[in-house]
Parts: structure tokens; sequence; C-alpha cells
């Protein structure tokens, strides 16, 4: 005879697998699809001279950007807070949606040249210098003891 308690684990055991199984075909095909849109910014960028006015992190929604854009973001999108960056290109002031890798090091109140995709920002050189470099954030306590943790598990491993 076998115990109710194997059962509901058994039971368990096979929804987890079941979920792990379809995560990753999931992430697969996220993955997959992300990089086809990555070729495509890559395809569509040019580079532009700018002078950066401003950079936030605000809301879709509250950022100023057109409402086309604004009607095809997901719901959930309108919410989040994103890197946004006001920039005047020749006359014109524009709002550009920032990669979140360089947002830390873009200049403010400074000429760069920039590689934009429609209104995405992906890289940004210094035209007159180099761009500044973020400034390392002081580690907590967590961290800190998370990265000896490491570094001891790498050492007990050797």
């Amino acid at each position: 005879m076998v115990s109710n308690v194997t059962i509901v684990l058994l039971v368990l055991t096979a929804l987890l697998i079941i979920g792990v199984i379809v995560l990753y075909f999931v992430g697969k095909r996220l993955q997959k699809k992300q990089e086809e849109q990555q070729a495509q910014i890559a395809a569509a960028s040019q580079s532009v001279s700018m002078l950066i006015i401003d950079k936030k992190r605000m809301r879709m929604k509250d950022s100023g950007l057109p409402a086309s854009v604004l009607a095809q973001t997901p719901k959930l999108m309108r919410r989040s807070k994103v890197p946004i960056v006001k920039a005047k290109v020749g006359p014109k002031m524009m709002i550009f949606i920032c990669d979140s890798e360089i947002f830390e090091t873009i200049p403010v109140k400074k000429e760069v040249k920039a590689s934009i995709s429609g209104l995405y920002l992906t890289s940004v050189r210094g035209l007159h210098g180099t761009t500044a470099k973020p400034v390392p954030v002081k580690k907590g306590l967590r961290a800190k003891l998370k990265q000896k943790y490491t570094e001891l598990s790498a050492k007990m491993e050797k």
C-alpha cells in the first residue's frame, strides 16, 4: 500500500518536472526572439551627434514619449520605470529610451556621438573626451558577506 504522503509527493514532483520543462522551452523561444530583435536594432541604427540635456528613470506614460509609442507598449511596461534621455539633436529636442546597460555612463550637459535606432539609444561615445565612468556603488553588508562566501567556497573546491 502506498501512503497518501508519497502520492502527494509524486504528484508534486511530476508537476515540478513538467513546469521546468515548459519554462526551458519558453525561455529558449524568448531568447531566440530577443536575438532577432537585437539584430534588427543593429541593422537600423545610425550615428548621430547630440547634446544630452537630462536623463532620468521614469514611467513611460510620464516621460513625454509620443502617443503612438505608448499605444504599442504592453500595459505592464507603461507603469514600469525605464531610462529616459532628453537630448537636443540638431535644432530639435527629442526624448529617447535608453539601453539600461549604458544609462549610467551617459554624461549630462555634454555633447556625445550616439548610436540610435528609432527612439532607442543603444550606445554613446564622447565627442570631446571620454564619457564618464559610473561611480562604484558602496556594497552593503549582505553583498560583502555573499562575496566572502563565494570566495571561500571557491577556495574549498580547489
